[in-house]
């Protein structure tokens, strides 16, 4: 009898364009197997035949993937065992409008055969910036069509050489099927030009690049989605330089390093932090500096941490191999724009920041900045998803709609969902000026083209003023839904974690508009996705000149003393008020007191703004969440104690009282408390409300499961504490994949959007 038996394997996931089948054909030819792979449009259909153990054993091995590949789903059926022997990877099946959903995957780091082979003086691609392979390289950024193939990416007009040709076609090579696959002979080539477009070098143009920045100049540096503005990290004169060039005060810079061991010489790193750093995404992420570093202090002004990526380009091991120190990687544009990546636009709208241009001539189709993440609670959360993670879709647990969400003002990312695929797109930044509203609508038309999404929904947020929302009202579609802003939050983690609630999510942030139309942001909500209730809220802090206390954080800070103390505070004992003048303290009070354009707002963050700056003696904020941030990283790490605090349960919603808290914390600032355990406390004091707030409420709604979302929860201790808090007295869900901030907000109001169009 005859033991050979078949197998139909469907895989579906990120299994196009990452080097899967090629992988899959070596693992048939290593176990002896014969059959086919190919793409189809839903993933990858392998049918194999060969003897049942060897079956077994192969259909295991599929369940570890190439390292840029992800695996969603893989079903396995049995088939008729057919004659013939060896296994080939076949042509590409039918794709239909699924298939276009799979067909382009996220950009991928440089792999280490790939780094080997342009550190080789012997190998043909030898300092060649532009190496990539089946398991490496641009691929989301030079699409500019579905399918993904060559025909329809920026490399369409650079033939490929035999050599190249050759690879291409051989399926035991792993630039099989390689849609960048270039070199020197054939390829996009390198160069370095000053702000008149001279060529200053064309042989090896890293060597000279890198001369410039040891003498502190600034170079502009063509990465994978973008231009980066490189400087000596090391160098407080030209970071300096670089922070009044780019018009960028306070905001800390992202650091490049070449690999692991240089990072570990400038930054504490645990398992996890290096796991994330050497990922196939490449992400910024931020972690603990060291004090001896050698970096400038002006990379992160106040800051004890730096936010690190490795080098994720040949263009970049080349550039740090040559320049032996970290380099400053940061955005190319000025303050508040767009990241630059036409290469024109990069040579007129960088002319008055950049000493150099290193630039290559693939064009950049797809702007993607770098994405930004860190550990909370021991495992990665996202903080900024965009470049190594889109396009990768998110796997939803109940198919949607075809809808488009819009996302929010600030930290914008916009949605595309169909079925149980759901598209974040890449980082836009804030849609306050022209060119970022330009980008954000040429990315949604981009993304929309790639997964062949038409949409039936339109969803976006509440607030009239936001340009994402006009962009939504605007838009063809007849079907518009407003979603509000911390159900959004909410929801975005009810997706990630396939929930369908209801759960406790607790939502704190800066802002948003709730359906009252207060602003709040400092939540406890019973949620699902058609459905919210607002359990509870933080008491208001009156907004003294609306918008510009958020920037002139001692506005905020007057109004909540003078709420805690009855108008009464002692602020001739507190530095803060020594550095305002006395007019200017009456004139906010007036208002206050008059509600002269004096909005309430709930916001979480706005206490970490308002009592902040009384601990700090700090007026105001350089930039959104920077007062939190360093009262945040002000906290003694060992402190346990908290200040009172009450709670007002006659009303809906209750209303968790902080002014006990803002008066004991402020005594003790009077008395010349350490500022460090007064943030401990009120860090501790914000818990123990919370958790037992949503302890209350469970005993009255039912002890449903706890998320957090909101910008807040970037705050580690704060995520920690409070997790250590209902742990494991609840189940508890954290923001991961999907930013707890408004990155993440666009995918929340996309499952809302769809459960209500369902009860229409």
């Amino acid at each position: 009898m005859d033991p050979r038996q078949g197998r139909r394997i469907l895989v579906s996931g990120v299994v196009q364009g990452v080097g899967f089948r090629p992988w899959v054909w070596r693992l048939a030819q290593q176990a002896g197997l014969a059959g086919r792979v190919f793409n189809d449009g839903q993933g990858v259909t392998i049918e194999v035949f060969g003897a049942p153990a060897a079956l077994d054993g192969f259909v295991t091995s599929l369940g570890q993937p190439p390292p840029a590949a992800r695996v969603h789903s893989l079903r396995c059926q049995v088939i008729a065992a057919q004659d013939g022997e060896g296994f080939v990877i076949a042509p590409s099946g039918p794709a239909g409008e699924a298939g276009r959903r799979v067909s382009i995957p996220p950009d991928i780091a440089t792999c280490a055969d790939c780094l080997a082979e342009i550190e080789d003086t012997k190998a043909r691609r030898f300092h060649y910036a532009l190496t990539n392979c089946t398991q490496c390289g641009p691929r989301f950024s030079i699409a500019r069509e579905i399918p993904y193939d060559r025909a329809h990416t920026t490399m369409v007009t650079f033939p490929m050489c035999a050599d190249c040709q050759r690879e291409y076609q051989d399926p035991a090579d792993r630039r099989f099927h390689a849609q960048p696959i270039a070199c020197p002979a054939c390829g996009p080539l390198l160069l370095l030009v000053d702000g008149e477009g001279a060529v200053l070098d064309a042989a090896d143009p890293a060597a000279p690049a890198a001369r410039l920045l040891a003498e502190g100049k600034i170079v502009a540096v063509k990465g994978i989605g973008g231009y980066h503005l490189a400087c000596d990290a090391t160098s407080s004169a030209a970071v300096c330089r670089l922070r009044e060039r780019k018009q960028r005060d306070e905001k800390p810079f992202a650091v490049m390093v070449r690999d692991l061991a240089a990072a570990e010489a400038l930054a504490v790193l645990d398992d996890a932090e290096r796991a994330l750093l050497a990922s196939v995404e490449r992400p910024i992420v931020l972690v603990k500096r060291k004090v001896d570093s050698g970096l400038a202090p002006e990379v992160a002004p106040e800051n004890p941490m730096v936010g690190l990526l490795l080098a994720y380009s040949p263009l970049h091991h080349m550039l740090l191999a040559q320049a032996e120190r970290p380099l400053v990687m940061t955005s190319g544009n000025l303050s508040e724009q767009p990241i630059v990546f036409d290469d024109a636009d990069a040579q007129s709208r960088l002319a008055g920041i950049a000493d150099a241009w290193m630039v290559h001539d693939r064009p950049i189709e797809n702007a993607c900045d770098d994405s930004v993440g860190r550990l909370v609670a021991g495992r990665p959360v996202l903080f900024r998803r965009s470049r190594g993670y889109v396009p990768r879709p998110i796997m939803l647990s109940s198919p949607v709609a075809p809808l488009l969400a819009c996302g929010a003002q600030l930290k914008n990312t916009f949605c595309l969902a169909q079925g149980r695929d759901a598209y974040l797109g890449p980082h836009i930044g804030d849609l306050d000026n022209l060119e970022t509203l330009a980008a954000y609508e040429h990315a949604v038309a981009r993304l929309q083209r790639f997964v062949g999404i038409e949409p039936e929904i339109i969803a976006h947020d509440l607030h009239p003023d936001y340009q994402s929302t006009r962009y939504a009202l605007a838009r063809p579609e007849a079907c518009k839904i407003a979603v509000q802003h911390h159900h959004a939050h909410v929801a975005a983690v009810l997706a990630e974690h396939g929930l369908a609630g209801p759960v406790i999510g607790v939502a704190y942030d800066g802002t948003g508009l709730g359906s009252d139309g207060t602003a709040w942001g400092g939540e406890i909500l019973l949620a699902d996705f058609a459905h919210f209730e607002r359990l509870a809220t933080l008491r208001p802090i009156a907004l003294a000149g609306g918008d510009l206390a958020i920037q002139q954080v001692w506005r905020l800070a007057l109004a909540l003393l003078d709420d805690a103390f009855e108008s009464d505070p002692p602020l001739a004992a507190l530095e803060l008020f020594k550095l305002i003048p006395a007019g200017e303290i009456a004139l906010c009070r007036r208002m206050i007191a008059e509600k002269l354009n004096t909005p309430l707002a709930h916001g979480a963050g706005r206490y970490f703004d308002a009592v902040g700056a009384i601990g700090l003696a700090t007026t105001r904020s350089h930039f959104e969440g920077q007062v939190a941030m360093r009262w945040n990283f002000a906290a003694e790490a060992s402190e346990t104690g908290h200040y009172d605090f009450a709670l007002e349960r006659t009303g809906r919603p209750w209303v968790m009282d902080l002014r006990p808290m803002v008066r004991q914390a402020t005594m003790d600032l009077v008395g010349h408390c350490a500022p460090a355990v007064v943030s401990a406390r009120f860090h501790n004091t914000l818990v123990a409300a919370t958790a037992g707030t949503v302890r209350l409420l469970c005993q009255q709604h039912g002890k449903h499961p706890v998320v957090f979302s909101g910008g807040c929860f970037q705050n580690a201790r704060l995520t920690e504490s409070l997790l250590a808090a209902l742990s494991p007295e609840f189940s508890v869900h954290l923001p991961g994949q999907v930013p707890p901030g408004d990155g993440g907000l666009a995918l929340g109001q996309a499952l809302v959007a769809d459960a209500v169009a369902r009860n229409f």
